[in-house]
């Protein structure tokens, strides 16, 4: 029951502090409130699971007191107690919402057990809401890719084409940074028949051409100086399976031409090796660069491109998909609730509002990030647009460039401005100061791609601090 809080509010202290007692020794937090004027104080910063509220009160009546709570959250349970019960008012309490009646002299045990039921009635309430909006979400998308808009719908339609199928040629998926292109390998890989077989994802920035060949083609023993023992590449261990090669545009040059190789002719040779091997891997490329200009500026092979695009799948930017930004928000605030234990359940409109008007330069993983901050920051069960940190976008005068693999189509000039999110110095109430920590490093290293300079510039420490701090909490850097 840890965590669990109750407000009684009843301006008859000896009973208050008792019921308080008790309730505490059950294992119950419990706060105690005079009048109807604290109690409402009191819900903007401890949101109570539970609230006992006697009928007659200084001032603001118990069953006003109700009316206001209903407002605040319909979903927050009410009990209501009183020395002067009578058939009327507990039908009126019950007609307000109050989850049941309490009549004075209160035993305790039975307070106790309306407390046990009325959190397990609330707790039962919001599953089956989540899972309802769940499974209403599930019907517009692809394993985990959310969205409804025609632009999503289309991409979705086309993927599930494609998982359908046994065999394939490679899938190049393009789209700007933060769209979902991993996701939607993923995905793809999960509806496929191949889904009970390896997913091997390879980032194609993280170590040079002369390392990179090894991952991906494996070494045999003696290859080079540190090559002890041989070992299988990520062709090989996705064999049967997927390989995805995520921002493949970054591949060095020497090294597009191993790689078309092992694409057209499913084999590949160990460095230092002598024989090919065969592979049946699924392909799926993704880059949020325009391969075809850069074949023409001879950044990129023209021949490796037209192999990996034979299918191209573009995920458009988040400020094209209309009402899915409130979609998505919404299912990062379950997630998130979930994650960090708390129980912001709805929007409010005027922030739902400021998260369409927004143009979101960095799409799904920026709105992602900012959703986790505000559930953070929320004191009561709406998130509010104060909580976003985010402006009004302006219009710029410089139109967007052309999507990658888009064709000719141009972007409509957006821009905005967000606020810094600069490192939270305190931990919200309730978060002890290294979980905190460790979320503030996670996001710095998210919002900066992984890059571990930027992520210990963004925190206000050295990066050696930020190397000691992943390690100590075991965070992937």
């Amino acid at each position: 029951m840890s965590g669990s809080t109750v407000l009684v509010v009843d301006d008859e202290r000896t009973l208050a502090r008792a019921i308080k007692a008790y309730l505490v020794e059950s294992g119950y937090e419990a706060e105690v409130a005079p009048d109807a004027e604290q109690a409402l104080r009191l819900l903007e910063t401890m949101r109570p699971d539970v609230i006992f509220s006697d009928v007659r009160l200084p001032g603001m009546s118990g069953i006003e007191l109700l009316r206001r709570i209903r407002e605040f959250d319909p979903a927050l349970p009410v009990i209501i107690m009183t020395a002067h019960g009578t058939i009327e008012g507990a039908v009126e309490a019950v007609k307000l919402g109050a989850f049941d009646y309490l009549k004075k002299p209160v035993d305790l045990e039975e307070l106790k057990l309306l407390a046990d039921r009325a959190r397990e009635t609330s707790q039962l309430k919001q599953e089956l809401s989540y899972y309802r909006r769940r499974d209403a979400a599930q019907k517009a998308t692809l394993g985990g890719v959310l969205g409804e808009s025609p632009a999503i719908r289309a991409v979705l339609e086309q993927a599930r084409q494609l998982a359908a199928l046994d065999e394939t040629p490679p899938i190049l998926v393009t789209g700007e940074t933060g769209t979902g292109k991993g996701l939607l390998a993923r995905t793809i890989h999960g509806a496929s028949s191949r889904a009970d077989k390896p997913f091997i994802e390879v980032n194609c920035t993280a170590l040079p051409a002369t390392l990179m060949e090894s991952e991906l083609f494996g070494h045999e023993r003696g290859a080079f100086t540190d090559a002890k023992e041989s070992r299988l590449g990520l062709f090989e261990a996705a064999d049967g399976g997927f390989l995805f090669l995520d921002e493949v545009g970054d591949l060095e040059l020497p090294l597009q031409g191993k790689l078309l190789k092992a694409v057209e002719e499913r084999t590949v040779r160990r460095v230092g090796g002598t024989r090919d091997r065969r592979i049946d891997v699924r392909i799926i490329a993704a880059t949020n660069r325009d391969l075809e200009r850069e074949t023409q500026r001879e950044q990129f092979r023209r021949d490796l491109y037209f192999r990996l695009a034979v299918i191209i799948l573009h995920l458009p930017p988040l400020r094209e998909r209309g009402s899915d930004v409130v979609l998505l928000a919404r299912h990062y605030l379950e997630r998130f609730n979930v994650k960090y234990g708390k129980q912001v359940r709805q929007i409010d409109p005027r922030a739902e509002a400021l998260l369409q008007a927004y143009p979101w330069p960095g799409n799904v993983r920026e709105l992602s990030h900012v959703i986790e901050r505000a559930v953070l920051w929320s004191r009561g069960p709406v998130l509010d647009a104060e909580h976003l940190s985010l402006t009004t976008p302006a219009t710029s005068e410089e139109p967007a460039g052309p999507a990658p693999g888009g064709g000719a189509g141009t972007l409509e000039p957006v821009a905005a401005t967000a606020v810094p999110a600069e490192p939270a110095t305190l931990p919200p109430p309730g978060m002890d100061l290294e979980r905190w920590e460790r979320v503030m490093i996670e996001q710095a290293l998210q919002a900066c791609d992984g890059n571990q300079t930027r992520a210990a510039q963004r925190l206000g420490i050295s990066r050696d601090t930020l190397r000691y701090r992943l390690k100590k909490y075991g965070i992937q850097g």
